[in-house]
């Protein structure tokens, strides 16, 4: 429903309180996440989904992961580079998808002399740069990443970095442990009608310490959607089943506009590499090494 009021051009706003005001984050850009296995999904979580489970063991290298999603001041930047109008960043199909809708920018932005603005709920409003760039597909996040020098995470790599306790060497529900999401940890359940800026909660912040894992902005990943080994379809195959394969791609983490009850490290959204009006951001990630 709230994708809905976005969509639309009336002229009735919708409110709600502002996220509150962060310093700037001068925390480092990225963290290391160690190599080795770890347990993805989940076998015990009471709402988690068919395609959630079962809980099995997953082989990861090392990688580096952006500490906090890419803002909206970070991928101006890749416009402003050029960044629509050089193939050389994007996939076949997503330079085809770009150059055949006219997209330049996220979805709901203009330019306005050098800066942009956007429509937000009704309210036409400058794009702030410290918030986690939203609307953009998965063809824009992979571009960007590209153009970066980075990739976008696997599947994998995000709930390992989302979930992971080194000093346990255990999988948790959350970034911050396994207690209910609280209004300290993440923007969710609609609260706020927009990201909070980028380092924000960092009661949220997992122990390898990423932040706004949870909230603010689903994320981009680059895997496909596909069942994990032993899946077996709950309560009926149309389910998950018949959206497994290479056409969806994986987002993660939730937005602000999500309930926290469908919200944990182990939650699965999925949807066509050419969608933006879904509340979509991203973070980028890179081999240790690279």
């Amino acid at each position: 429903m709230l994708i809905t009021h976005q969509l639309r051009t009336g002229p009735q706003a919708l409110t709600a309180p502002d996220p509150e005001p962060a310093p700037l984050f001068t925390g480092p850009s990225e963290v290391l996440v160690p190599g080795g296995p770890f347990t993805m999904g989940t076998s015990g979580e009471p709402w988690a989904l068919d395609n959630e489970r079962p809980a099995h063991r997953r082989e990861v290298a090392p990688f580096r992961i952006d500490t906090t999603p890419v803002t909206n001041g970070a991928y101006q930047a890749f416009i402003e580079d050029g960044g629509y109008d050089d193939p050389r960043w994007w996939a076949a199909d997503g330079w085809a998808h770009i150059r055949g809708h006219g997209i330049d920018a996220p979805l709901f932005w203009r330019r306005d002399g050098k800066q942009f603005l956007r429509r937000r709920f009704g309210v036409t409003e400058v794009v702030p740069p410290d918030e986690p760039v939203l609307h953009v597909c998965w063809y824009e996040a992979d571009a960007y990443a590209r153009w970066a020098g980075r990739r976008l995470p696997t599947e994998a790599e995000w709930e390992k970095a989302a979930r992971y306790d080194p000093a346990g060497d255990r999988s948790m529900r959350y970034p911050w442990g396994d207690a209910e999401p609280g209004p300290e940890h993440a923007n969710l359940g609609q609260r706020h009608l927009r990201p909070a800026p980028a380092g924000s909660y960092p009661a949220g912040e997992s122990p390898l310490g990423v932040r706004q894992l949870i909230g603010d902005v689903w994320e981009w990943t680059a895997s496909d959607f596909l069942p994990y080994p032993g899946f077996k379809a709950f309560p009926y195959k149309e389910y998950s089943e018949v959206f497994f394969g290479p056409e969806y791609k994986v987002l993660r983490g939730g937005s602000f506009a999500v309930d926290a009850v469908a919200c944990r490290g182990t939650f699965r959204n999925w949807d066509y590499p050419i969608r933006r009006q879904i509340f979509s951001g991203f973070r980028t990630a890179r081999s240790e090494g690279v």
